[in-house]
């Protein structure tokens, strides 16, 4: 609140105003004829000069006020926690402001930085805490304390190096199901510190996924743009950082899309008559279709009238109001579709137009000539309502085995009014006779007289018989039984045969009822057996059944392949051979071998303590297979299993082999720092994978120009022991290039490069320069930085 008085004749007008800025909006009155000046809610932005004038018609004065407003501390950025990988960068800002401007300081795990241990990743620049290549011992609770007089903030923030190999969360095995021509999204969702890099595959070991046809999200979701029937079957995932992999398979069914193949037609109708609405429809076989019917979008009213069928809608006794658009609807749990027709009623005509109708139903069905497997039929049709009948349909129901279920006989041309049924034993027979036009099927007949065939012995044997061993020591034998409809009699029962397929056994059977399965138990391990299933009943048995061969239950193998052999073909290839494993000692179908291998050292003396296995597999009677992916120079053992569809046999003795030497990695680092105006210095680290012994060091560098355009390329070699090195008569202001890399006794590695440009400091010319470090400064970045703000000297 600030006060202004002021004298004078006449009485002055008081107005104010703030030096540099307007009063605060909506925050500023005025009382007392405006000499007190009063600002709430205030912030610091209100501090400054407020001037106070007073004027009337013989002059004006005026008298200026300092506001200095005071604050406790608040924040403008407050620290948050971080998550980092070893050997990753980031930091901690803690910003906050006030009046007077708070003080910062820093407590890590409760201890103040200045007496805590030490951190050699850490570095403390005011208000932020700089992370620099952290390990694992890095991760601590910080604590910023921003205080002044009148106040303080604190915040914690917890710095958490986090090393994880990739864990892959979506569910083994996923099933995704997709429409034909339209995009699949397979999930991969993943965790792992650093973050993974996701690559995907079709089947298990097939190529990498690349084109345009698919999208590779960050998240690390496969997008199929356009599935087809091709892209059906197994996808895998895998994901990958520095400190391993994982991997995993989904499933992808595409399905065919759903289609109206007979389209709702339109209708004019007269009132109080029925229309008939067909919408046939094409679906995937795998999927169950439901079929809705609107009115104008709407759900259908709620009156009996409206008949819905499986794929029609019958409207009876029209009314105007029924008119309008119908819409049929076929819907999926994948797709929709849907078409309209729209219906018209009309007033009927003054002469009654000709009706058009489904025909009346046949009548005075009469059975005769009754025999074991036949009987004839006769009916007499019913009106055709004027459109003449091209067709009668003959359904039977089985009142001993599905009573009040109508099957489908056979049907005959409109010429026939009698026909000759053939029959099956054993079955409770009535008949019933539907007539067709071109408007549609009449209402069915009444029922025939009832007639019950004699019984007989069956016609058929079980189908889909196979013998499939579940243990060692059992042959497990299923069928697909019988129906009742094909019975031909009562006491329908199964006899079930088998013996060794050696020529040598007797047939042993079992006869066995109301089951589909029959185990023999203590059988050999994995012994052929002839099998066969017959039928039977009360009055007999079926023809003799066909034999099959079935094999009793596998048991794991006995031996292991021998003569293990490997060939070196590269640094990082082998081939592995071996006599296969006798089929008398595989004891179950032969599904391949399997190499398991696993690195034992570095040929330079690193023992590897932590052995990760790795298995490949070769399906078949392999006696060779390739081991890919080895690390050169080093120290290899494996061995070989034979399996079968119980499992794997014992493995092979190990067999030690050693990759020779390869290529070596890029340097591990290459790193620029500023020495004189005319030289730099090269300081580096050695290849993470040197794959051999390094023999030296390969140094290029030239000049490039403001276009840049190459200069002179000029190569130092460096002897494998050093570290850094110097380089002098460097043109300031000039750009240059430089190119390092690696060498063994096999050749050169990949290169690492690096730019920098030799820039003076504070405007002085080469001249003028002391001399000293201080004079010139070094711009280093990668291959790809942005060129610096002083223009390069052109060379040449």
């Amino acid at each position: 609140m600030l006060e202004c008085i002021a004298e004078g004749l006449p009485t002055p007008l008081i107005r104010w105003s703030k030096e540099g800025g307007d009063l605060p909006v909506n925050r500023t009155f005025f009382e007392n004829f405006h000499k007190t000046l009063k600002i709430i809610a205030v912030s610091q932005a209100d501090s400054g000069k407020y001037k106070c004038i007073a004027t009337n018609r013989l002059g004006s004065a005026y008298h200026v006020i300092t506001v200095n407003v005071k604050a406790a501390p608040y924040w403008i950025k407050e620290p948050t926690n971080l998550v980092l990988s070893p050997g990753e960068d980031g930091s901690l800002i803690c910003r906050t402001n006030g009046n007077p401007k708070p003080s910062i300081s820093w407590l890590a795990n409760g201890i103040p930085v200045e007496i805590a241990p030490e951190d050699p990743s850490r570095k403390i620049d005011g208000d932020t805490i700089i992370f620099t290549n952290v390990q694992e011992r890095s991760s601590a609770v910080y604590q910023c304390n921003a205080s002044n007089q009148y106040g303080y903030l604190l915040a914690n923030a917890f710095v958490n190096i986090l090393a994880e190999p990739p864990r892959i969360l979506t569910s083994y095995n996923k099933l995704y199901q997709v429409i034909e021509n339209k995009s699949a999204l397979l999930d991969c969702a993943f965790f792992g510190s650093p973050m993974p890099e996701v690559e995907w595959f079709q089947g298990v070991k097939g190529s990498i996924l690349q084109g345009n046809q698919y999208v590779f999200h960050n998240n690390g979701t496969l997008e199929i743009l356009k599935a087809q029937k091709d892209s059906s079957g197994t996808y895998t995932c895998i994901a990958r950082n520095k400190l391993g992999k994982a991997q995993n398979s989904v499933q992808l069914e595409i399905k065919e899309p759903t289609m109206i193949i007979k389209q709702p037609e339109y209708k004019v109708v007269q009132r109080m008559e029925q229309v008939f609405f067909e919408c046939v429809i094409k679906y995937d076989a795998t999927l169950i279709p439901t079929v809705i019917w609107l009115k104008e979008n709407d759900e259908l009213p709620d009156d009996g009238r409206f008949i819905i069928g499986k794929y029609n809608l019958t409207i009876m006794n029209v009314t105007d109001k029924d008119g309008g658009v119908y819409t049929c609807v076929a819907n999926t749990t994948l797709d929709s579709v849907s078409a309209n027709a729209v219906l018209t009623v009309v007033a009927p005509p003054t002469v009654p137009p000709i009706v058009y109708d489904h025909p009346d139903p046949p009548y005075d069905l009469e059975l005769t000539d009754h025999l074991e497997r036949s009987a004839q039929l006769t009916w007499i049709p019913g009106n055709e309502n004027n459109s003449p009948v091209t067709r009668f349909i003959i359904e039977y129901e089985d009142a001993l085995h599905e009573p009040g279920i109508w099957n489908y006989q056979m049907e005959v041309p409109n010429v026939f009014t009698t026909v000759k049924l053939r029959l099956s034993p054993y079955v409770n027979y009535s008949f019933r006779v539907i007539a067709v036009n071109e408007i549609g099927r009449s209402q069915p007949s009444e029922a025939s007289e009832k007639y019950f065939t004699k019984p007989a012995k069956p016609d058929d044997n079980p189908i889909n018989v196979q013998g499939i061993g579940t243990e060692p020591n059992n042959l497990v034998i299923t069928w697909k039984p019988l129906t009742d409809f094909q019975s031909n009699g009562p006491g329908l029962q199964y006899k079930v045969s088998w013996q060794q397929n050696d020529g040598q056994d007797e047939w042993t059977s079992v006869t066995v009822a109301n089951v589909s399965k029959y185990i023999v138990a203590d059988t050999p391990t994995f012994v052929p057996y002839e099998i066969k299933v017959q039928a039977l009943n009360d009055l007999g048995s079926a023809p003799d059944p066909l034999i099959i061969i079935g094999h009793s239950g596998e048991d794991l193998p006995m031996i292991a392949p021998g003569n293990l052999q490997v060939q070196i073909v590269n640094s990082t290839l082998a081939k592995v051979q071996w006599e296969p494993v006798p089929l008398k000692f595989i004891r179950g179908h032969l599904q391949g071998y399997k190499i398991y291998y696993w690195k034992v050292k570095h040929l330079s003396g690193k023992i590897k303590r932590h052995v990760e296995k790795r298995m490949l597999t070769f399906s078949g009677n392999r006696t060779h297979g390739m081991v890919p992916g080895l690390e050169p120079f080093s120290s290899y053992k494996l061995n070989v299993r034979v399996f079968n569809g119980k499992g794997e046999g014992p493995p092979s003795p190990d067999e030690t082999f050693k990759t020779p030497e390869g290529v070596p990695s890029a340097p591990s680092f290459l790193k620029i720092t500023n020495q004189n105006l005319d030289s730099l210095t090269l300081e580096w680290g050695p290849p993470s994978h040197p794959n051999g012994v390094l023999v030296g060091y390969t140094l290029k560098f030239q000049p490039i120009n403001s276009t840049h355009e190459l200069g002179h390329l000029e190569e130092i070699n460096i002897p494998a022991n050093e570290t850094n090195l110097i380089l002098s008569n460097l043109d300031y202001s000039t750009r240059y290039k430089f190119y390092f890399y690696a060498q063994t006794s096999v050749g050169s590695g990949s290169q690492i490069t690096e730019e920098a440009v030799i820039i003076m400091n504070g405007g002085e010319d080469a001249a003028g320069s002391s001399g000293t470090p201080n004079g010139a400064a070094v711009a280093a970045a990668g291959a790809a930085a942005s060129r610096p703000a002083l223009p390069p000297r052109p060379f040449g």
